[in-house]
């Protein structure tokens, strides 16, 4: 019996280009050099203390009695304990433990039992610390970094015409599953039980320095549209005019990854404002980056009756938290996949996803596994 020699695959290179990853995707580190949203703002009480991480990296932040919010790394200098296990008073830190006292800066201010003319103690690391959009954001690389000036502009949110949803949820995926699922919008198959069969078609691709965007447009093949999504997004064409070739003659949906964000407007034909403007990132929580928390603003934009938002608002939540939810059973079996592969296997063929894999291996960093 003649035996066949198994053929060799090297399954890390994307077959669709012409140059392989420099890396594999799923072992990329996110840059830290970027402000990254680690909590709602208000889940950090006056006077009080929340434990929350960045790629492994345990921060506390801490808000003062007049309201102010400062980042440190979540240890005191003293027995390693964590300082979110301790009390804010005045504009200070008290560790749970012994009370060595820390202020906004990390410095160690006071430590009750010392001497008066013993020098004081080194103190932790501080982290750049802003409130803004109803989110902490803190700045977990190199405060040397150009890009700490360069702070998340979210223009939609806050403006009246529109209310804001936020989006807090933890999901157990690598952070570029997260990119890739929602700029690819063939995989409206996944979401036919809520939508019905919807076509979508890419128009158009462009990219830069640090950012690519798709824009697309839908034709419903099959079924009704949803009420929630009717609500949120207003009705839909069943197609486009077959004399419709301009951007005003249909509905129209960009992603854009600008990294390392991504964002999703929606804007209905001859809209001159978008009716749906999402703002979305993604966190990761542990050292191998096997998990993200996914911080998110979705702005809607409210209907010529005032009030009517309000009464929408429900049908709306139950329609985006099932389309959520099929979007996160599924980005958490593409980890599991990759789990039990140990390495990215993806034959990825589409050429938005191909140049954002490239965008999120070359923008990234490697992951330090030691």
């Amino acid at each position: 019996m003649s035996s066949v020699a198994p053929v060799s695959v090297d399954r890390r290179v994307d077959r669709g280009l012409a140059e392989p990853l420099a890396r594999d995707i799923r072992k990329t580190g996110i840059d830290p050099n970027y402000w990254y949203p680690l909590a709602r703002a208000r889940d950090v009480r006056r006077s009080g203390t929340l434990g929350v991480s960045f790629a492994g990296e345990p921060i506390v932040l801490a808000r003062t009695e007049k309201g102010q919010v400062f980042a440190l790394e979540d240890r005191c200098a003293h027995r390693q304990v964590p300082l979110s296990l301790g009390e804010v008073k005045g504009d200070r830190l008290l560790c749970s433990y012994h009370c060595w006292a820390y202020n906004a800066t990390g410095a160690c201010v006071n430590v009750p039992y010392l001497d008066k003319d013993k020098s004081l103690p080194n103190g932790v690391r501080s982290y750049p610390c802003v409130e803004a959009y109803g989110l902490v954001f803190v700045f977990p690389g190199d405060v040397d970094s150009p890009n700490v000036d360069d702070f998340p502009q979210i223009a939609t949110q806050g403006n009246p015409a529109y209310k804001t949803r936020y989006l807090d949820r933890k999901i157990k995926c690598h952070y570029s599953f997260m990119h890739e699922n929602l700029m690819d919008m063939n995989h409206q198959f996944l979401h036919r039980s809520l939508m019905g069969s919807i076509n979508p078609k890419a128009l158009a691709i462009r990219e830069g320095d640090g950012w690519v965007e798709v824009d697309y447009t839908f034709h419903r093949a099959a079924g009704k549209q949803p009420i929630g999504e009717k609500f949120m997004l207003g009705k839909r064409k069943k197609a486009p005019n077959a004399k419709a070739n301009a951007r005003e003659d249909m509905d129209i949906m960009t992603i854009r990854t600008g990294y390392p964000y991504q964002t999703l407007q929606f804007w209905t034909a001859g809209s001159d404002e978008p009716a749906l403007d999402l703002w979305n990132a993604y966190v990761p929580t542990d050292g191998e980056q096997r998990e993200n928390q996914t911080y998110g603003l979705m702005m809607v934009r409210k209907p010529g009756i005032p009030g009517a938002i309000n009464l929408l608002w429900p049908f709306i939540i139950l329609f985006t938290n099932g389309i959520f939810g099929q979007d996160k059973d599924i980005v958490e079996a593409e980890q599991r996949a990759f789990d039990a592969q140990g390495e990215d296997w993806n034959n990825e063929v589409f050429p938005i996803i191909q140049k954002l894999r490239h965008l999120l291996v070359n923008q990234g960093v490697e992951i330090n596994y030691d």
